[in-house]
């Protein structure tokens, strides 16, 4: 079962804060590199031009471009203040995934965080800011995969989101936000809803109090450490504001039967938002392919914790 969650109190809550802009400012994907597979064809398109910077994705396919697929987005992580779409550690898996048939299309987002902007308990506005400019380069970068499906070989009825850490914080939020049908996802075609989410490490902030779904959410797999320090496993409240971690949406997720698969790394930190792309790639596409292409409706979770191993505490 689910760990029971908690709220913090509120010099938990800042601690986690203040602890969660240090450390995720440094934080870099540090997970095995390698290089793309010579068999994966890599194509890069300029999607959007925003505030002088241009914003562009890579498509990597085991078929020439035009070959119609199921499509993953990946949003990178770097807690919004840094990171890159063509990190070395990223790359097994998006051979992984390429090689079972998907489409992987990795973006670049607007970084909120950039500059050392301070975030606060009383002064989360740097943070949502910052959270909302990646989902809005997100759905624009839906929304060109949708216009340009033919030529790019998008099956436009089976996009599914994944990410790192921000990353993985911003493919829960848009989902989230679709689904409710507020004002930000208005970019996105209203009928359009994404097919599945993969979040290594994320959580949702709502401003709204605990988050809830007008339309049931896509299929989520979520991988997340019980001793995460940065990205919080439970949640942290202040007042109506509510940044919430997996342990919390696997709980709403049990108690309103959405379907959705919850690794929980006990004793394991924040090295969640990268190991599970090298360790745990056969889960992943299990679920791609039950969840999401066989459309199952499981409600899962497991419960890993290595006695022996050795953790990171971050």
């Amino acid at each position: 079962m689910y760990l029971m969650p908690v709220s913090l109190s509120a010099p938990s809550i800042r601690l986690l804060l203040l602890a969660t802009m240090l450390f995720f400012s440094l934080y870099t994907v540090r997970a095995q590199e390698g290089a793309i597979d010579k068999s994966i064809h890599k194509t890069t398109v300029t999607y959007s031009t925003k505030d002088t910077v241009t914003l562009k994705m890579d498509i990597y396919s085991n078929d020439p471009i035009t070959v119609k697929k199921p499509c993953i987005v990946f949003v990178f992580g770097g807690g919004f203040a840094t990171g890159q779409r063509d990190a070395a550690g990223y790359f097994a898996y998006f051979n992984a995934l390429a090689k079972h048939n998907f489409k992987v299309v990795s973006i670049d987002y607007r970084l909120g965080l950039q500059g050392g902007k301070k975030v606060s308990p009383l002064n989360t506005k740097p943070l949502k800011e910052a959270i909302d400019m990646a989902v809005t380069d997100l759905y624009d970068a839906t929304a060109y995969l949708i216009k340009h499906a033919e030529t790019l070989g998008i099956d436009s009825s089976a996009i599914i989101l994944s990410g790192s850490s921000a990353g993985a914080i911003t493919a829960l939020q848009a989902d989230w936000e679709k689904r409710n049908e507020h004002a930000i996802a208005q970019i996105l075609p209203e009928s359009f809803q994404y097919k599945g989410v993969v979040a290594f490490a994320g959580a949702i902030l709502s401003y709204r109090g605990a988050p809830t779904y007008k339309i049931p959410p896509a299929p989520t797999m979520l991988y997340h450490g019980t001793k995460d320090k940065i990205v919080p496993f439970n949640r942290v409240r202040f007042f109506n504001k509510i940044f919430c971690g997996s342990n919390y949406l696997a709980y709403r997720f049990e108690a309103e039967k959405y379907p959705y698969y919850f690794r929980v790394m006990h004793r394991m930190g924040h090295e969640v938002a990268s190991t599970p792309m090298h360790q745990h790639i056969d889960e992943v596409l299990w679920f791609l392919d039950e969840y999401v292409i066989k459309g199952k409706q499981y409600l899962v979770q497991v419960d890993f914790n290595d006695l022996a191993g050795r953790r990171v505490s971050r």
